[in-house]
């Protein structure tokens, strides 16, 4: 294999704010390649400060053992997923964005997309992706929601305001709303707050507390009138069981997890313990949005729309219609880089 890689910094259409004042105006990312003859994979990894990720010291690890990456013989992507994991086990956002692009490459190999390597069948039955608000005034919240008419939105919230907000929004839409507090609330404001946002028509609640409040949660899990989505306190396959009874579903980011690979595992690991699976985006352009759409067949709930909320992007292969995504039907990722 011959690998390649580049940085990017993709600008937002609106500066994106979560919970305790976060924004950010562009998402840094690195972009791999992986050829072998003539197929090439890629994969993407965003830098996240949240998670002390840059694409600086992706690049220095990647530097320090690009021989390594690229003298393993791609058989089939697990295999190379586990190595990967063992050369950078410090670095799961690095392992993500080249299991992604060995995935690609594989597929290419296979002439199969990798829906279809995974015995999944594409329908017109699948999930709808989400569209993001992220804090802001009340009115350039409403003013974004109604420059974008969606069937879906992910509000972000972990403010004192957040039942004016939901309030405001909800007199502008009949839109399905799903809540994500990026772990912003407290056991009592969590408890007070989801019976009045169940009241508002909102569908699930993702993170409510804080990661590591594991007695909030089975509290919270007994008494939510809505669903719990674990985000940041369900980040590797380990996290899964843990979750089990505290969340009634589990939210796998490729880029935290590490890759396709340990998704596919999470996925087999939530269902066998009755839960609900979501894909969320780590603001990924259509290259990593491209390998979240071929889980859809797997999945109860998507949050896909980083292309929708960046201003630029680097390829093409995905195709948002109202929430509803459509893929080239190419092998791999089967996407285009522009």
């Amino acid at each position: 294999m011959i690998l390649n890689y580049s940085a990017s910094n993709l600008p937002f259409e609106y500066p994106f704010t979560i919970s305790n004042g976060r924004t950010k105006t562009h998402q840094p990312a690195l972009i791999v390649t992986l050829s072998v003859g003539p197929f090439k994979g890629v994969g993407e990894a965003p830098a996240i400060t949240y998670y002390d990720v840059t694409v600086e010291q992706m690049i220095a690890d990647l530097e320090s053992k690009k021989t390594m990456v690229e003298k393993f013989a791609l058989t089939e992507p697990e295999r190379y997923w586990h190595y990967l994991h063992h050369l950078f086990p410090k670095n799961p956002f690095l392992v993500c964005a080249l299991d992604m692009a060995a995935w690609d490459l594989y597929g290419q190999m296979k002439s199969k997309p990798l829906y279809e390597l995974w015995n999944t069948q594409w329908s017109d039955q699948l999930p709808v992706c989400d569209y993001t608000i992220g804090i802001d005034t009340i009115e350039k919240m409403v003013a974004k929601m109604k420059a974008t008419p969606w069937p879906v939105y992910k509000i972000k919230l972990g403010t004192d305001e957040d039942i004016a907000i939901m309030k405001a929004l909800r007199e502008h839409t009949d839109a399905v709303f799903r809540i994500d507090a990026n772990a912003g609330w407290t056991t009592e404001e969590a408890l007070e707050k989801i019976p009045q946002l169940a009241q508002l028509g909102v569908e699930l609640i993702e993170q409510p507390l804080a990661k590591d409040n594991w007695e909030g949660m089975k509290i919270l899990y007994e008494q939510s009138v809505l669903p719990l989505i674990a985000d940041e306190s369900c980040v590797f396959e380990q996290d899964v069981r843990k979750c089990h009874q505290h969340f009634h579903g589990i939210n796998i980011k490729l880029t935290k997890c590490s890759g396709i690979t340990p998704a596919l595992h999470m996925i087999s690991e939530a269902r066998s313990l009755g839960m609900k699976v979501m894909m969320g985006s780590m603001n990924e352009c259509t290259i990593g949005s491209a390998a979240i759409a071929h889980f859809l067949p797997q999945l109860d709930y998507v949050d896909m729309d980083g292309p929708l909320l960046l201003s630029e992007d680097l390829a093409t292969g995905v195709t948002y219609d109202y929430g509803k995504i459509s893929l080239t039907g190419k092998p791999g990722l089967g996407i285009t880089l522009q």
